[in-house]
């Protein structure tokens, strides 16, 4: 039980006893005590005046003076207006700290609770993973962790995009372009040579577009169907009532227009209705691509540390979402227009009409979620929620994918969730994957690594490492560094990646953390066998808020769970390390000549120790014994 609903049950038997009054939970109301007064607890009366019919102040210092008389773990108290600060004994704390000690994996609940399932990473396979993968895994990964701290059965989980226009262009651009190159002749990871050929594609696009441009605007309209020509005079003629802003909006409108009447997209779409169709050739060339960058995924994510339980392959799932769809023309839910596009009616709620399958019999995104959520129930029965980690730029598709489920009839619908979490922004402006723009995940890792094992080579302390141990401590500082800099921030918000920051040792970073625990785990070393603390024992202000802070540990997991936020997680941690920190410097301890306030003080460093190896490992993160 923790601090507050144990003083509440005091808290109203004391105005039961005082005025003969049963008062309701919502009545005893706390709050932290403020850091200039005395006090570890504070008891607002102004809710309690009604029954006392007596000031603040005197109702104050009648519940005060009972709760110190009649609660042992009350020493004290204070009256500050109408705010009674109570001070919590010495022997409360140590009892605390004496639980956790005690406690096997304490913080967490080992208690069976829900089975859920948590998506994240989610790639397409035309290019490998960048920054923003980066942030998406560790906080899927993370948010699972956590989960399972909860006491809840945990499915990781991803949907691989692995079919869709965007997968035939990388196709395409291969075929006309790559002149047979495999990863092997370049030595390039697959997911790059993929990737390279993705902004291929781009390249030739935009040529192609321009030509398509200069063509329309001599009047040669040959290559345009009847509805591009009409939206393209409908732009230019737009243009001259518009300023400098307006037209270059209205000519990136054109660019686009002009995209779809070129032969390349044309090729690329003709490719895609041959992939669905299962043509050999076509079906080949996938299957071999495909294959080199799952390779290279592969060895991007074991870099991360993150792994998965599941996959799903939205070349399964789109069928499945298509059956759907036809089951859902049949019972009304869709309709379907007159080119043969399959649509659904969402204006009542708030929203628009919803695309749901192409008139050509293709699949759209809305499509292949609808078969995976659907795939994932029946796969997992006992499934009590899913956990979708995605960006925030996909808000509205999964405000819309869940309503959808729900008018279809799942019950489960109401259990879905979308994790919407910020972008990654770079000093140089938003990354564009088909123009080669992005930060790449693999060379990312890479470079934080690097930059902590010159970091920590300049500061020496690895004398007697092996050459294995060295590599393993720079890996451990720097992927830290990075996993907590993209997770300490709170998920909904959009943040800047700055790597020099991230494995720095000063500050709110990894690497101060990890330092924290390599200097405990030295100082431990020293310490020798030690037993439980003395009740008895007097702690110093410093110990007393350490121990203060760290017991919270157990809610802290709860609340992190129920928000999906391992910033809660980061940033407790942090806290706790500057508390030890001030700790460390205010008492001593080899040189105390009091051995209970010696043990006391060895135990908890250990505890915080403890703690800070769990909390982090919550985060994906390692830490380590020497640093």
């Amino acid at each position: 039980m923790n601090l507050e609903k144990l003083l509440t049950e005091k808290v109203k038997f004391a105005i039961q006893e005082l005025y003969g009054v049963e008062a309701s939970d919502n009545l005893v109301q706390f709050q932290k005590t403020r850091k200039d007064f005395e006090g570890d607890i504070t008891l607002v009366t102004f809710p309690l005046l009604k029954t006392s019919k007596k000031s603040p102040e005197q109702t104050g210092e009648q519940i005060g003076q009972f709760l110190k008389d009649n609660v042992s773990d009350i020493s004290d108290f204070n009256i500050v207006k109408g705010f009674i600060n109570l001070v919590i004994s010495n022997s409360f704390w140590v009892n605390k700290l004496n639980n956790s000690i005690e406690t096997k994996n304490f913080g967490f609940n080992l208690e069976t609770a829900d089975t859920l399932m948590v998506e994240y990473s989610s790639p397409n396979t035309n290019k490998p993973l960048h920054l923003g993968h980066l942030r998406n895994n560790f906080l899927g990964y993370s948010v699972a962790e956590i989960l399972k701290a909860n006491g809840n059965d945990v499915i990781k989980t991803q949907i691989i995009n692995d079919r869709g226009i965007h997968i035939c262009k990388s196709m395409l651009a291969w075929q006309q372009f790559g002149g047979g190159e495999t990863p092997e002749s370049t030595g390039l990871k697959g997911d790059k040579l993929v990737g390279k050929y993705y902004v291929e594609f781009d390249k030739h696009l935009r040529d192609q577009a321009k030509a398509v441009i200069a063509k329309w605007s001599d009047g040669d309209f040959s290559n345009a169907t009847d509805k591009q020509k009409e939206e393209y005079l409908k732009f230019e003629t737009a243009k001259a009532d518009k300023d400098e802003k307006g037209i270059k909006a209205l000519d990136s409108k054109i660019l686009e227009l002009a995209k779809n009447a070129t032969v390349i997209m044309i090729e690329a779409k003709d490719m895609l209705l041959k992939w669905e169709a299962k043509d050999p050739e076509v079906y080949a060339l996938w299957e071999k691509m495909n294959g080199w960058v799952y390779k290279g995924f592969e060895s991007t994510y074991t870099a991360m540390g993150v792994d998965f339980d599941k996959l799903y392959y939205e070349s399964t799932t789109f069928l499945t979402g298509k059956d759907l769809v036809d089951s859902g023309l049949e019972k009304g839910i869709f309709f379907k227009k007159e080119d043969g596009s399959v649509w659904i009616d969402l204006t009542d709620e708030g929203l628009d009409e919803k695309l749901v399958l192409r008139s050509d019999g293709t699949a759209v995104y809305m499509t292949q979620d609808m078969g995976t959520a659907n795939l994932r129930y029946e796969d997992f029965p006992k499934l009590n929620g899913m956990i979708y980690t995605v960006g925030n730029e996909q808000d509205y598709h999964f405000k819309v994918l869940f309503l959808i489920l729900k008018k279809m009839g799942y019950s489960w619908a109401e259990n879905c969730f979308h994790l919407s979490y910020g972008m990654v922004d770079l000093p140089s402006g938003k990354m564009k994957s088909r123009e080669g723009t992005v930060v790449d995940a693999d060379d990312l890792m890479a470079d934080v690594v690097q930059k902590a094992k010159e970091m920590t080579q300049e500061r020496g302390h690895i004398e007697g490492m092996s050459d294995e141990e060295k590599e393993n401590l720079y890996n451990m500082i720097g992927m830290g560094g990075l996993k907590y800099y993209l997770l300490k921030v709170d998920p909904k918000k959009r943040m800047m990646f700055n790597p020099e920051e991230s494995v720095d040792l000063n500050g709110n970073t990894g690497p101060f953390i990890q330092y924290a625990h390599a200097r405990i785990s030295s100082l431990l070393r020293k310490g020798g066998d030690l037993t439980g603390v003395d009740s008895n024992v007097e702690l110093h202000a410093s110990e007393k808020e350490l121990i203060k802070h760290l017991v919270g540990y157990p809610q802290l997991i709860q609340e992190a769970g129920a928000n999906h936020s391992p910033a809660l997680i980061a940033n407790f941690t942090y806290e706790l390390v500057k508390m030890y920190n001030s700790f460390y410097q205010s008492v001593s301890i080899f040189r105390e000549e009091d051995a209970a306030k010696v043990n006391l003080r060895l135990q908890l460093s250990k505890t915080v120790a403890g703690i800070i190896k769990s909390s982090m490992s919550l985060l994906g993160i390692n830490v380590p014994e020497r640093m």
